[in-house]
């Protein structure tokens, strides 16, 4: 049997660019195999959140797949989508052929943790069995389950043991699964552990493409009855391929580094930002140091280095390497780069705002207003030239507060939001080994980091210890004992739990930022703002 894995990157809610991009590919492989699978709820896109609720987006949904259904031939169809059935809504596997619907299958488990929400708004599958379909002129039964339904060790229900256990012949899985670090791996452990098990070839095929802050990696694949891998998607892009299950041999799965895999997802999830919205051209404050560094590089990449604008913005603090480092850096990547000195418009508003200053010490409120100066400058040049603003502040920053509203948190997209600041250096240094050229000025890469606010000013963390511990901090919240016990100090503990604590009503404003982790600030992480627990 010949199966065509359609991993494409569908728009929420763009009906007719999705259709248009599902229907091309039946056109074009329905002779060329007998089965074509798409991934989950393609044809409306995921996560489509609350407009599920509308019955407009429903109806919607429901035309478009007649749209489709009536260009379908002889090969059999697998597509994502939705569907409603009185006043049940369902996330729903359709199998149209001949121009007709021939059967649907549900989705059984609904997950509700991190950024999932799926029990607001679909209603579980009641039943699970095989469908029977027609291949080769012989009779084959297909076991249809859908993404989370793969995932059942911890529910009740086992979808795919009950698939097997009622006749199915093949496993295939359509997914929106999103990615974080080295995700492929756990996929590839539970399905070649299923396939063993159950003694079947398991079909998986995945979302690709970047939907707000989630990036979907694709690598759809295909297991062997042995639980050998015997294809598998490229990571990161959109592509339909064709497996014959009869003549496929086994492959050995190659592993790319973590930053590597950071740097691919998150140029995608940049790209699919602008593309999906409308946009091409990007600004950004160049600093000189490696936050910013990083973020042009991957901006670049993704839109390319004509449509990127670094604007320094040197105050009388700003070092002259700092400058030099933000055109060095601009210069090897090719893009647009302007100086626009803050000192006058600095020293302006501080004469100006003397009645509130009243001559006190300079402090905080002197140095966020340069921060805050900058921002309007970056605003007024997005504006200007039809172009969305790129935040550059990293996790580590973010989690602990160290960012300014409205100066350094102003952007439409924060790329690099959740990378500590060990992931930043060490993505960094990937791109000039990778490139085997210095495209990051080294001297960005090796100078105390430093927000240049004020005189001799330097970051006041030492984030070889500080990042790996705030990642724990947000990812492992009921567990902050054990972090005693692997040699954290208790006052460092404290202090950093307190400053995540009370950042949360900065982080709410914050620019969306893409998520690479397995516990992101953004839609899987939801802490009051007034929160006066103390573990």
């Amino acid at each position: 049997m010949k199966v065509a894995l359609a991993q494409i990157n569908p728009t929420v809610g763009a009906f007719s660019s999705n259709s248009r991009k599902i229907t091309e590919i039946i056109e074009k492989y329905s002779a060329k195999c007998d089965l074509i699978i798409f991934p989950e709820m393609c044809l409306t896109g995921y996560p489509p959140q609350d407009l599920l609720l509308d019955a407009s987006f429903i109806k919607k949904a429901s035309d478009t797949l007649d749209a489709i259904r009536v260009t379908t031939q002889t090969t059999p169809v697998i597509l994502g989508t939705i569907r409603q059935e009185e006043d049940k809504l369902y996330n729903t596997a359709m199998v149209i052929c001949n121009g007709e619907v021939v059967s649907f299958r549900d989705k059984t488990h609904l997950p509700t943790y991190d950024v999932f929400d799926e029990n607001r708004y679909f209603v579980s599958a009641d039943s699970r069995n095989p469908l029977e379909l027609t291949i080769q002129g012989k009779p084959i039964k297909l076991g249809i389950e859908i993404c989370e339904d793969l995932w059942d060790d911890d529910y009740k229900t086992k979808v795919s043991r009950e698939l097997i256990h009622e006749g199915a012949d093949i496993l295939i899985n359509i997914s929106a699964s999103p990615f974080h670090l080295n995700r492929l791996d756990e996929r590839l452990d539970i399905i070649r552990d299923k396939s063993k098990e159950l003694k079947c070839y398991f079909i998986y095929c995945n979302l690709v493409g970047a939907q707000d802050e989630l990036v979907f990696d694709g690598q759809s694949c295909v297991v062997s009855p042995a639980g050998k891998l015997v294809a598998l998607s490229p990571a990161f892009k959109e592509i339909t391929q064709i497996i014959d299950l009869e003549y496929c041999n086994p492959i050995s799965q190659s592993k790319s580094s973590e930053e590597k895999q950071i740097f691919h997802a998150l140029s995608l999830g940049v790209q699919d930002y602008f593309m999906k919205t409308g946009y091409n051209k990007a600004v950004l404050g160049l600093s000189g140091g490696i936050d910013s560094a990083l973020t042009a590089i991957i901006a670049s990449d993704a839109l390319g280095a004509e449509n990127i604008l670094g604007i320094s913005m040197p105050s009388i603090y700003s070092s002259d390497h700092s400058i030099e480092d933000a055109k060095q850096l601009a210069e090897n990547l090719g893009i647009d780069f302007k100086i626009i000195p803050i000192k006058k418009i600095n020293e302006q508003m501080l004469n100006d705002l003397s009645p509130i200053l009243n001559g006190s010490p300079s402090g905080l409120a002197e140095e966020n207003l340069q921060a805050r100066i900058r921002g309007n400058i970056l605003m007024a040049a997005a504006n200007k030239k039809g172009a969305l603003l790129l935040n550059t502040g990293n996790k580590t920053e973010t989690a602990l507060g160290y960012c300014t509203m409205y100066g350094d948190m102003a952007g439409a997209l924060a790329v690099i939001s959740d990378l500590n600041k060990s992931q930043v250096y060490a993505v960094s240094k990937w791109i000039n080994e990778d490139a085997a050229r210095e495209v990051i000025p080294n001297s960005s890469i090796s100078k105390p980091p430093s927000a240049e606010l004020k005189l001799d000013q330097v970051d006041p963390f030492d984030y070889d210890v500080v990042s790996p511990l705030v990642d724990r901090i947000i990812s492992e919240p009921y567990n902050l004992n054990i972090l005693e016990n692997d040699g954290y100090s208790t006052a460092l503990i404290s202090e950093l739990v307190q400053k995540v604590r009370i950042s949360e009503y900065k982080r709410r404003q914050a620019a969306p930022g893409i998520r690479v982790s397995q516990k992101a600030f953004g839609t899987g992480r939801r802490y009051p703002i007034v929160n006066k627990f103390n573990a």
